[in-house]
């Protein structure tokens, strides 16, 4: 039986996790850090808090041409790329439904949450191939299968496309040594949900905490009693990518803390 160093189980390993300078993206790339491996960070904007240990590109990766700024520096100054953490996410649509939402709100939304991972998986699943070694992880969210119509139309959707696609570039790639797998996060207590949760209630004339059950509410329920923390969905994805985990590819793991369907 291979014995396993948790503590430095990625020592060697080249990562690349985007939208790594805040909340969920910035505890992998913390986490994968502490694991032993290199790793780069990517967002459109330089990290509020910088940590010299990690390798900041910034890119525009809604669009062609920030993706392809992406992986031209990546290969180009580390000649490789072992793990890839599709982490960057957007939600930014009006609430309303389907008939407050514009072309432009639907085409913006698709192309953050699911053209920016297949144009990365692209341009870096080559030489991964080549080397028959490789791990992609794409971050999708429980709202793939649980959407919100009222207020993330586009992003439910973008997500569901998320996994069907995963699941399918799986299928393809693991024969050839690389492993994909999908992570579907719930509610995840991050500065940004913070935010929302101060808005509704200074809208509401309530508590954060009213506020924040008022949100629960609408997602059907988390037994668990609250969201999750960044570090929580990190370390199972640092799990993911260990040789703890080289059997596991083509599946979809849910981290909702039991969050109940309300469908």
């Amino acid at each position: 039986m291979e014995q396993f160093n948790f503590n430095n189980e990625l020592s060697g390993k080249i990562a690349l996790v985007t939208g790594g300078t805040k909340g969920t993206g910035k505890a992998i790339a913390e986490r994968l850090l502490q694991a032993g491996a290199t790793v780069i960070i990517s967002a459109r904007n330089t990290p509020e808090e910088e940590n010299s240990n990690l390798h900041f590109i910034a890119a525009d990766l809604s669009t062609t041409e920030g993706s392809e700024k992406l992986i031209g520096e990546v290969l180009s100054k580390y000649g490789r790329l072992d793990i890839l953490i599709n982490n960057l996410g957007s939600s930014t649509t009006p609430a309303g439904g389907f008939n407050a939402l514009t072309d432009e709100d639907w085409e913006s939304t698709l192309r953050a949450n699911l053209l920016a991972p297949v144009r990365l998986d692209r341009g870096f699943l080559p030489q991964m191939i080549e080397r028959k070694s490789g791990v992609i992880i794409h971050i999708a969210s429980i709202q793939g299968k649980l959407p919100l119509y009222d207020s993330t139309l586009p992003y439910a959707a973008s997500k569901a496309a998320l996994r069907n696609y995963s699941k399918s570039l799986s299928n393809e790639v693991t024969p050839k040594g690389v492993r994909v797998l999908t992570v579907s996060p719930g509610w995840i207590n991050t500065s940004a949900s913070k935010a929302w949760l101060g808005e509704i209630a200074r809208n509401a004339n309530s508590t954060v905490e009213e506020a924040q059950q008022g949100a629960m509410d609408a997602l059907g329920g988390i037994p668990f009693g609250r969201p999750s923390e960044p570090r929580e969905v990190a370390e199972f994805v640092g799990f993911l990518v260990s040789p703890r985990a080289s059997y596991l590819t083509g599946t979809e793991y849910v981290i909702d803390g039991g969050t109940v369907p309300t469908i």
